[in-house]
This record gives structure tokens, sequence and C-alpha cells, in this order.
């Protein structure tokens, strides 16, 4: 036997505890269709490059949304598709037939691809592109029973119509971002049906503190998004008033390792969730320069390997 040859009880490599990837937001995608956007196929291109396996739809129809266009750029790069994305404002009754066509839409197509959650992102009570007040920040009680009880809602549709999972995604100006409403969120809803997308810089941006999240409801998050937060941007942004999306703006949302949640911390508390959990890398920057996501991801993805994430 040739000595170059490994024996039969030698190990091969250790197979990485989550499945990580990354998504068009940290291309700078927000919407399906903008002309100040990373082309997709440059941005499949370069997610691949980069390193990733897995990735997210984004905003249905920033990708084909067409199964047979899609399928073939996604193989010739050897990518693999995580989930979907929908959002709506489910807190209003009369919107959830309108929201669970879209979810149902985005779902078949995804789950043709094998792919097993749709995150919901809840409405922002603060318009996305220009900061404006659309609503009240705060919910009735009648408001939070539709939101708890629709996300049940799609989540059983869900389910039932396609076998995907329902993962709700807490976010900065929405009615669930705090620690406090993520708790009460998931104290009013169905365990074995609804679970959670914790994003670490969404948490981090109203101050929480996700590491203790994922180690007090590690059976409820099934999905993670991880992002960071400049703490020093972060306090400028709070100073002067700012929404979210001028907070984007100024770069609020950093590297995984440079900002919160420290990155350690992190590390240690996702021992309390399964193998294969989905790690899924966002960093909000929208708009920017088309040059700029690359680079980025890159040195995301090594520091995510030598924190022994995967």
């Amino acid at each position: 036997m040739s000595d170059n040859l490994p024996s039969i009880d030698q190990p091969g490599p250790a197979r990485p505890r989550f499945r990580v990837g990354s998504a068009p937001d940290s291309w700078g995608v927000w919407y399906p269709d903008d002309p100040r956007q990373t082309p997709w196929t440059r941005f499949l291109d370069e997610i691949a490059r980069a390193g990733y396996e897995w990735l997210e739809l984004g905003p249905h129809g920033y990708l084909p949304a067409d199964a047979a266009a899609l399928r073939p750029e996604l193989e010739a790069r050897g990518l693999r598709l995580a989930g979907g994305t929908v959002g709506g404002p489910l807190h209003q009754r009369a919107e959830l037939p309108a929201i669970e066509a879209q979810m149902l839409e985005v779902a078949r197509l995804a789950s043709t691809f094998g792919a097993g959650y749709v995150v919901f992102l809840p409405a922002m009570y603060r318009d996305l592109t220009d900061g404006r007040q659309l609503e009240p920040a705060g919910l009735d009680a009648g408001q939070w029973r539709a939101l708890t009880e629709g996300a049940d809602h799609l989540a059983r549709v869900l389910r039932d119509e396609t076998g995907m999972r329902l993962v709700f995604h807490p976010h900065a100006e929405s009615h669930v971002e705090t620690d406090e409403q993520v708790r009460r969120f998931l104290a009013d809803t169905d365990p074995e049906r609804v679970g959670l997308c914790l994003d670490t810089g969404h948490v981090a941006y109203t101050h929480g503190d996700a590491p203790r999240l994922i180690r007090e409801h590690a059976d409820r998050i099934w999905y993670v998004h991880l992002k960071a937060v400049d703490p020093d941007v972060l306090a400028q942004v709070e100073a002067e008033r700012l929404s979210f999306a001028d907070a984007v703006r100024r770069d609020v949302m950093c590297e995984p390792g440079l900002g919160v949640p420290d990155l350690d911390d992190l590390q240690a508390a996702f021992g309390a969730l399964p193998d294969g959990t989905f790690v899924i890398v966002e960093q909000d920057l929208y708009p920017c320069d088309f040059d700029r996501p690359y680079p980025i991801a890159a040195r995301t993805r090594k520091t995510l390997q030598a924190a022994g994430i995967g």
C-alpha cells in the first residue's frame, strides 16, 4: 500500500456544524428591481467566488422567479437555496390574504430547489427609503393579536401547502424589534409551527442581547441572520434621531467581528443550536458601489471559518 494513501481508520475532515451562506442584502439589494443595486448575475458570481454555498432569494423578482431560468444559474455556480423572503403588515387583518398569496408564490419557487424556510419580515413603521413615520411604533391589543394569529396562520398554510417552515424576523423599526417584544411574540405564537429568524444585527440595533436570546430560546431559533452593528455609528444615529434607512447609509451595519455582538460570544451561544442550522450573513449596504460587496463577503467568509462557525 502506498504511504500516501490514508488508512481506512483515518477520520476525514470534520463537517461544519452550520450551513453558512449569504444573501442579496449583502450586495446592497433591498428591492426586486433598482438600478442602484448589484445586478443579479454579478451577485451570483461573487457569492460563489467568496466561498459561500447557500443563499436566499432576496426580494421576490430580484433573482429569476421562473425555476427553469434560475436552476441552471445556481447549478453552474454550485449554489444551493436556503430559503425565500416575504413581508407585509401582518398586524392589519385585511392584508392577510394578499400576504398569504405572496408567501405561497415565493415558497413554491423556493421549494422546487429543496429550500426549507420562508423568512417573514414584518412591516416597518418608518419608510425604509426615506425614514418617514408611517404609523405608530406600538400596536394596540387587537393589532398584536392580528400579528401573532396571522403568523400562526401563515405557518400552518406554508407547512400544509409546501412542507416548508416559517421563521419570523424581528426587524429594526418594526413592531417586533426589542428583546421584550421578541419574547412576547414567541410566547404568543405556536412553538411547533412558528420559528424565529434571529438577526443578530437588528437585535444589537435596539441594544438587545442576541447571545442571551439564543441561549434562552434555542428551541425556537431555527434560522440565523448574522450581522454586526458599529456602536459608534449607532450612537450618532441615536443622538441625531435618524431613521434606520439613514443609519444604513451611515454604515451602521459592519462586518461580523468588527462590531456588536461580539463574535466570540455569538459562537459560544451558537452551541445551543442544532447541527445544520442556517447562518446567513447579511450586511445592509443599500445603496452601495458595485465594487464594494465582494471584498467584504470574502473577508467575512474567512472570519467565520476562523471563528469556527463554518
